[in-house]
């Protein structure tokens, strides 16, 4: 039932090129009377009437504007708030029970400031502020006191948690959350302040510190000297078999290379690299 009813109202009568073309539209559609209201609730409980659906969702869309325009001080397009809101509106519909005696507006305006709710929360910061019931009460209601009182005395912030059932420490750390804003990682990239400070400018990198460093260049001397070591253990023969193999960064030997050169088979080169590499592994790891 809830597909049927989002398809149907993808499908509403109203084409548009612009947000007010819209506001004008639907600021036309006539209202439904009680009587209308109670018939087509009806006819959409009853038998899944989706053109029922669709003249209560197209009646109803003006209230939907209405409250959306109180919900642009967060910094979201009203198109989006009204497209959040229109989804509240369906599902209000679908829901509405017309012998509750209750008219569908005031049924509605839960559903409505429900779905923009969400949408304010999830989009208003790239951080989740407020992620419980009680965090998203006193945003909002938190937000709206701010505006009237500015910043909150001491008083004022017991005042606010008294009315709102919270502790004071939690209006205070909501009140902290408003007042700050995102900041980008790594700063603009087109920042030329060289005093600009970006909060990957407070993290340590290892790659910079100089104890580190200096136990790496340590550690790899250490291994060069010992590599150095063992391979003047081995004899003339597999010490060059191993230089012209491996460590020869410009011109590696192959085997049928080295196989001519000693006058041997490219297998009994193989075979004397392996046994090269075998005694070499050996003193290193001794």
């Amino acid at each position: 039932m809830t597909n049927e009813l989002i398809i149907a109202s993808n499908h509403l009568p109203i084409s548009c090129s612009s947000l007010d073309q819209y506001i004008q539209k639907v600021n036309n559609i006539p209202m439904l009377t009680a009587e209308e209201e109670y018939d087509l609730g009806t006819r959409l409980q009853e038998q899944g009437d989706l053109d029922a659906a669709q003249r209560m969702v197209m009646s109803h869309l003006r209230f939907v504007v209405r409250i959306a325009r109180g919900y642009m001080g967060y910094g979201l397009a009203l198109a989006d708030l009204i497209q959040e809101g229109n989804v509240g509106l369906m599902k209000a519909v679908k829901r509405f029970k017309p012998d509750r005696q209750v008219r569908l507006v005031s049924f509605a305006v839960h559903w409505i400031r429900a779905e923009i709710h969400e949408f304010v929360l999830r989009n208003w910061r790239i951080v989740k502020i407020a992620t419980t019931k009680a965090q998203r009460k006193l945003f909002f209601n938190l937000r709206s006191s701010k505006k009237r009182l500015g910043w909150f005395s001491r008083e004022e912030v017991e005042d606010v948690a008294k009315d709102l059932g919270v502790k004071p420490e939690t209006v205070l750390q909501m009140e902290a959350r408003l007042s700050n804003y995102d900041v980008a990682y790594d700063g603009a990239s087109d920042d030329d302040d060289d005093n600009h400070v970006s909060p990957s400018t407070y993290l340590a990198t290892q790659t910079c510190d100089p104890a580190t460093q200096l136990e790496k260049d340590d550690w790899k001397d250490q291994q060069l000297d010992t590599l150095s070591n063992s391979m003047k253990d081995l004899d003339d023969r597999s010490r060059d078999i191993l230089m012209s193999r491996w460590l020869d960064d410009e011109n590696k030997a192959t085997l049928h290379d080295l196989a001519e050169k000693y006058n041997v088979s490219a297998e009994r080169i193989r075979q004397l690299e392996k046994n090269a590499m075998k005694k070499l592994k050996t003193s290193l790891e001794a």
